[in-house]
């Protein structure tokens, strides 16, 4: 239980010996009554939503434990949190704030991030028309059909066919979209194919959604359909890990490159997480409808926008779980690993950089 996420209205959470218990009113009796119990030794982070209380106790265990302790919203959104006391940092952060103002470094290390997700992008198109290619081809063992006089007009391509052709001509674009890449001279350029990138690979990504969650472009603040709502709601859950292992390895997540430094945000975190997008968040979202395990009934529309209600959020933070703890070899690592850690390695791979920028590798999927 590597994340512990708790949701239940008006609980509460008390310290006992080395085990959190969560206590909640039954909801027939009124009476009080543990609901769960979770051993500190088996947790890594803790997510609550507001009405969660929680003693001042069980906040310094977790805190001792190095367990950052996250708050949502009744709507999703994160709140604060409260993060272990990490040891000082400070020449490492002078030597951040040194590099963030050094153009050379600044364009090498954007660019090898933006390299990197371009790479994943492709790699995620890649997959997903493999997949719908498998489901093209016929039975090997299929007996050969009756002959029967060909129609006079062309029958109509599927929707898998239609996938497939989209995502080789969006794969074709961003091929060619690697030498420029290399050759930008600001990172104004290096933005500016970012965003060109991203909206071809999305419109490519979309063609493999059922037809039931329609998918026009990205919307943000507020996300304005179920996909978008899924984006954001993971990019989220991802961005506030990566500002936890920023701070944790002494660096300030607010120094970003790709995207530059700017108040009300952390940068550094927006850029490290830009390779982890597709990987995770994207094909998150698209397994989640494509497997039926978000309907409709899962999210709700307010504030001029749509989003996950208590249910959806539930569901969608249990399979974000499964897929940043499940194990894999990769094969940039060399050894088995899990996409929580990768995205921690990040961070200390960002801190070697700031004196040898070369030892800087952004995540590749496989």
């Amino acid at each position: 239980m590597p994340t512990a996420c708790v949701q239940l209205p008006n609980s509460r959470i008390h310290l006992k010996s080395e085990r959190l218990e969560v206590w909640a009113r039954h909801p027939d009796t009124g009476a009080e009554e543990i609901v769960r119990e979770i051993p500190l030794r088996d947790v890594e982070r803790l997510i609550l939503a507001e009405s969660v209380q929680i003693t001042s106790a069980a906040l310094a265990a977790l805190l001792r434990a190095n367990i950052p302790i996250s708050f949502l919203d009744w709507t999703g959104r994160f709140l604060g949190g409260f993060l272990p006391a990490t040891k000082p940092h400070g020449l490492a952060r002078l030597r951040h704030y040194q590099r963030v103002l050094e153009p050379p470094f600044a364009l090498d290390i954007a660019g090898r991030i933006l390299s990197a997700k371009l790479y994943n992008q492709r790699r995620v198109l890649q997959r997903l028309a493999a997949s719908r290619r498998d489901t093209l081809a016929p039975e090997p063992d299929a007996a050969p059909a009756p002959e029967t006089p060909a129609p006079d007009p062309a029958p109509a391509a599927s929707p898998n066919a239609d996938a497939i052709a989209i995502a080789n001509e969006a794969l074709s674009w961003l091929d060619g979209l690697f030498a420029s890449i290399a050759k930008a001279a600001t990172l104004d350029e290096l933005r500016g194919f970012e965003g060109a990138a991203t909206a071809r690979y999305f419109n490519a990504w979309a063609a493999f959604l059922p037809a039931d969650f329609p998918f026009q472009r990205r919307s943000t603040r507020p996300p304005l359909n179920p996909v978008n709502a899924c984006i954001s709601f993971g990019a989220t859950l991802l961005y506030h890990e990566a500002v936890a292992f920023i701070h944790a390895h002494g660096l300030d997540p607010a120094l970003g490159l790709l995207h530059a430094p700017e108040d009300g945000r952390w940068s550094l975190a927006l850029d490290l997480i830009e390779p982890f997008r597709p990987v995770l968040v994207e094909a998150l979202a698209l397994d989640l409808f494509s497997h039926r395990i978000l309907d409709a009934s899962h999210f709700e529309s307010r504030d001029g926008g749509v989003f996950l209600n208590d249910p959806g959020r539930k569901k969608f933070i249990l399979q974000y779980e499964r897929r940043m703890e499940r194990q894999f070899l990769s094969e940039c690592a060399g050894h088995r690993t899990t996409l929580r850690l990768q995205l921690e390695h990040q961070a200390v791979l960002f801190k070697s950089a700031l004196d040898s920028p070369d030892r800087f590798e952004p995540f590749l999927m496989n």
